[in-house]
């Protein structure tokens, strides 16, 4: 009952926060800026795949440079 009650009061208090800081203005601006937040996330994420490819497809010419010279090597 007691966790009842404080959810009831921490609900109210959120809620006369929200009107008391402007309500659908804040909401708005926090919208904004959640949205310019995320198309600079996107073009991040993008660069990162990007160069996990390369540093992957590195390694694999690598690895396989690598695995044909001891092939060579053990063929001798």
């Amino acid at each position: 009952m007691r966790n009842f009650l404080v959810g009831v009061v921490i609900g109210i208090l959120i809620c006369i926060f929200f009107i008391w800081f402007g309500g659908a203005g804040t909401v708005k601006k926090i919208g904004e800026e959640l949205s310019e937040t995320g198309k600079k996330m996107e073009v991040i994420e993008e660069k990162i795949k990007k160069e996990k490819d390369e540093v992957w497809d590195g390694v694999k010419k690598k690895f396989f440079k690598e695995e044909k010279e001891v092939q060579k090597k053990s063929q001798w």
